[in-house]
């Protein structure tokens, strides 16, 4: 059984984990993210790789036997712009604005790393979100839910009164396509 580390503070994420089954500890990853790349595949694998990476790197000499570490970072992307999370609420209001009545992806990067071995991928998800209003948007920002969330909306949460459909993995938009990591993880025998 290997010994997992969560290299993330994401709530959603610990839960997705949890949901499945999957016994982890967390240690968030330190350092700043550098994006190298406008590509959103590129930048989620890179992004998570770095992640997963840092905490490697903070860890070593006291990492368990049998680790694996887990980076991962989820962007919203629209008319090719990389939307993260919002610096402020004026911010989040703009993004919404933008994906509110449009499709966009959902890209979220993983990274399984442990000794001698690396594995990444990325994970697309099509939003397609109804119509909101001035005062629908206005509404949402106040609740303080989208602060924290890349695009500035959590799927899983008030927001879901907004989204239409979705092409792909639910849980990929909330922020771990834990399906797929489970699926890496038994083919490669890793827990």
């Amino acid at each position: 059984m290997k010994n997992i580390i969560l290299a993330s503070q994401s709530p959603r994420r610990r839960e997705l984990l949890t949901q499945i089954g999957l016994e982890f500890e967390v240690h968030p990853a330190g350092g700043e993210e550098i994006i190298t790349s406008t590509d959103p595949v590129e930048v989620v694998k890179s992004l998570s790789t770095q992640k997963a990476a840092a905490v490697k790197e903070e860890l070593e000499g006291q990492l368990p036997e049998n680790w694996l570490v887990i980076g991962a970072d989820t962007i919203v992307v629209y008319d090719g712009k990389i939307l993260g999370k919002p610096k402020d609420e004026a911010d989040a209001i703009c993004m919404l604005r933008m994906l509110q009545g449009q499709t966009h992806s959902v890209y979220t990067g993983v990274t399984l790393l442990e000794e001698g071995k690396q594995t990444t991928f990325a994970e697309e998800t099509k939003v397609s979100m109804y119509p909101m209003t001035e005062e629908e948007i206005a509404w949402y920002v106040s609740t303080k839910e989208p602060m924290d969330k890349a695009g500035a909306y959590g799927i899983q949460g008030l927001c879901a009164r907004f989204v239409e459909k979705i092409q792909g993995d639910y849980n990929n938009v909330v922020g771990l396509p834990v399906g797929r990591i489970y699926q890496k993880l038994k083919k490669e025998e890793s827990f």
